[in-house]
């Protein structure tokens, strides 16, 4: 099985800025819950097409990130195919192998594949994720002294392996899962953006 993706990532949780996860420390708050998102600019699945969709992980981490054993909702674009859903899915749930897979053995428990209508707007650092009624985030980048987007690299975890991140924070963060134990409505914490080339 191969794939190609190129595209965006949005990451937000209720970690203070900046989220100690990506350099292995554990969450501000013990936990962490976390949206992931990536939207596929541009890719292959198999010879399946399956550019201009989104597919994210609502997830709650019990401790350190890198112990793995989340708990995750799984969203899946509501314009995607039945082809698409099922080739994004093989991918993202690890049976594709490569950087993907070594992320996705860190969810412990998949407790919901569903479809939703999701918005992604995110471009440069700055945008807006929602997925169905139940999720939204609004994404602002740090800015250096200079004016560029300040950046994370060489980090011990990453969401874009090889992949340098923008820092930003999430002026709004509403997230709602009571199978997960998931009810945010929080202001002004981590948010975290890239883009990705998967290779496998």
């Amino acid at each position: 099985m191969s794939y190609h993706l190129e595209g965006r990532l949005l990451e937000v949780c209720n970690c203070n800025v900046l989220c100690p996860c990506w350099i292995g420390e554990d969450p501000d708050n013990g936990t962490c819950d976390t949206i992931v998102a990536w939207r596929i600019d541009k890719g292959t699945i198999d010879g399946i097409d399956v550019g201009g969709n989104t597919i994210a992980a609502v997830a709650h981490v019990p401790g350190n990130i890198l112990q793995g054993n989340w708990t995750a909702a799984i969203f899946v674009d509501d314009n995607a195919s039945k082809a698409q859903e099922e080739a994004l899915l093989r991918v993202y749930t690890g049976q594709a192998g490569g950087p993907i897979a070594d992320l996705a053995k860190l969810i412990g428990e998949v407790v919901s594949v569903e479809r939703a209508p999701i918005r992604f707007t995110v471009n440069e650092g700055k945008g807006e994720l929602e997925i169905g009624t139940n999720y939204y985030a609004e994404l602002e980048p740090y800015r250096g002294a200079t004016g560029g987007q300040t950046t994370l690299s060489d980090t011990v975890f990453s969401t874009v392996p090889g992949a340098p991140v923008f820092v930003g924070k999430a002026p709004t963060y509403r997230s709602k899962n009571p199978a997960l134990g998931i009810d945010l409505d929080i202001k002004n914490h981590n948010a975290l953006q890239s883009t990705f080339v998967f290779d496998s």
